[in-house]
């Protein structure tokens, strides 16, 4: 949605900082043309994903799995 150099004027630090957050760009009419202010490295997407805890064991588990009855041997024994 575009706003006015008016609103711009009034809430310009409030509307850099949201740019420079969000990656999305502050569109500015003005005389029936349009000003984008976009910053210049956007965030990553992935950086907007929240935190979610899904293991369900300490990560030191993980290392000490034994993985022989999982495996087949496929060479000559």
């Amino acid at each position: 949605m575009a706003i006015t150099a008016s609103t711009l004027r009034a809430n310009i630090y409030r509307l850099i900082d949201e740019a420079l957050e969000t990656g999305v760009p502050v569109e500015v009419v003005r005389n029936g043309r349009m000003l984008k202010l976009i910053p210049e490295d956007p965030p990553s997407k992935l950086a907007n994903l929240k935190k979610r805890s899904v293991m369900n064991c300490e990560p030191e588990e993980l290392v000490h799995i034994n993985w022989e009855k999982h495996w087949k041997s496929d060479g000559p024994s």
